[in-house]
């Protein structure tokens, strides 16, 4: 990254934590995949061993697993239970478990899972739903990260801060204890969620829970939505199967309970979706990449069904030949709306730049920054997709744009932005 009088780059590198860990199920199968069938023969030969213990045995077996992963943070007992509970279906008729067995097989259908062991990055930026106790002029906000563990599968995972009138940018450790959401309701692919409400932001994780979602929830591109009044947090972002990909969407207030759905249409079997902020002439829009090169303005009348649209932007610079996408969400100025894109150029070396949308016409390209606002540095080129910076969404902030961004796929790091200075750089097309 070449810095420059504009572009003031935070001191915070927000990095994998391989102790970071949730608790998850374990599904013995015919093959190692979460989602194929469970091997109901395997899971009541677990059953049947744990169930010829001895009362003794069990209590000296559970009391280990206890005094081994127990912590304050969590009440393994009750995972333990629930976890007994949700298997019932797959045990063959059995003697009533006592405490101690149940709490037992609960344990041997479970696993840790450090989920972000090998990288921690695409963000994006919202404001928090809750600003009290905030100082006067400051404003606290939310990051949502990608995080990956072993197998290369993604999940969702947050952080707090908060931004002061000076520009000054603090970040809250993370609890080293994640936690996943109970599911409340689920009806096909559309599935609810609920985080215990006394969770702390930072442990809670939401990770794959369909089929199509198997091996990752990618790259969220969250938005803070305003319509009539109210805020809705939206963001799009990839279900990645282990075989096909689709985009689907989050949808929350709170960051406590969400909602999950697929998005339909045409538009919307590529990835890298992003919503505008507020409905366009009462449509809702999105900038989109579905022929896997250049961007597309699509509208929605119902938020779900995204057909194709007009197209936007296509590579022009050396530094975009390959392809282009978006970096988030526009970004709503006097000028017009602003949107960070990403550029692929020689050997897949992904930089970050900006083109301003005209405020009423937002499929009128009106600037457009020639060279690379964010470059991969030499320094920090290598990582675990080396020669990549990216992000996910950015937030204005008075008269800057706070802009959080990944590095080479591993860590993430922020940035602020003059919005003045970034305007200049931003040329005018006649």
């Amino acid at each position: 990254m070449n810095e420059s009088p504009f572009f003031n780059r935070h001191p915070h590198y927000l990095r994998p934590d391989p102790s970071r860990v949730i608790v998850r199920a374990f599904r013995p199968a015919i093959e190692p995949r979460d989602y194929n069938p469970i091997d109901a023969s395997r899971a009541n030969h677990i059953v049947e061993r744990v169930m010829a213990l001895n009362g003794a045995e069990a209590e000296s077996v559970l009391a280990s697993v206890l005094d081994n992963f127990a912590d304050p943070q969590r009440n393994l007992l009750e995972i333990f239970e629930q976890r007994a509970e949700e298997m019932e279906e797959v045990f063959a008729n059995h003697a009533t478990f006592s405490p101690t067995q149940r709490s037992l097989i609960g344990a041997y259908f479970l696993h840790e899972y450090s989920f972000e062991a090998a990288a921690l990055f695409n963000p994006s930026i919202v404001p928090h739903p809750d600003q009290s106790a905030v100082e006067p002029g400051s404003l606290r906000f939310i990051l949502s990260l990608r995080a990956v563990g072993e197998g290369h599968i993604s999940s969702l995972t947050f952080r707090r801060g908060t931004i002061s009138a000076e520009g000054d940018i603090s970040i809250e450790p993370p609890v080293r204890l994640a936690c996943l959401p109970r599911i409340c309701r689920r009806v096909g692919d559309n599935v609810n969620l609920a985080f215990a409400s006394d969770s702390n932001l930072s442990q809670r994780v939401i990770f794959p829970v369909t089929e199509a979602q198997a091996n990752g929830i990618e790259d969220a591109r969250f938005v803070a939505f305003k319509d009539h009044g109210r805020t809705i947090y939206y963001a799009t972002y990839t279900a990645y199967s282990g075989r096909a990909i689709r985009s689907e969407l989050i949808e929350t207030r709170d960051f406590a309970s969400f909602r999950l759905v697929p998005l339909k249409g045409a538009a919307a079997v590529n990835k890298g979706m992003a919503l505008f902020p507020r409905k366009i002439d009462g449509r809702y829009a999105m900038i989109a990449r579905y022929d896997n090169e250049g961007l597309h303005l699509i509208y929605s009348d119902d938020l779900l069904e995204w057909s194709l649209g007009t197209p936007l932007l296509r590579p022009e610079y050396p530094w975009e030949f390959v392809q282009i996408g978006n970096c988030g969400s526009p970004i709503e100025l006097d000028e017009g709306w602003l949107l960070f894109t990403h550029g692929v150029g020689p050997i897949r070396r992904y930089s970050i730049g900006a083109v301003l949308l005209d405020k009423h016409d937002p499929s009128r390209v009106i600037g457009r920054a020639s060279v690379p606002l964010v470059q991969p540095e030499k320094s920090q080129r290598e990582g675990y997709v080396p020669n990549v910076v990216y992000s996910c969404g950015a937030m204005k902030f008075g008269s800057r744009i706070v802009l959080p961004y990944a590095i080479s796929d591993t860590f993430s790091t922020i940035a602020t932005v003059r919005i003045d200075k970034l305007l200049e750089i931003i040329q005018a097309i006649p």
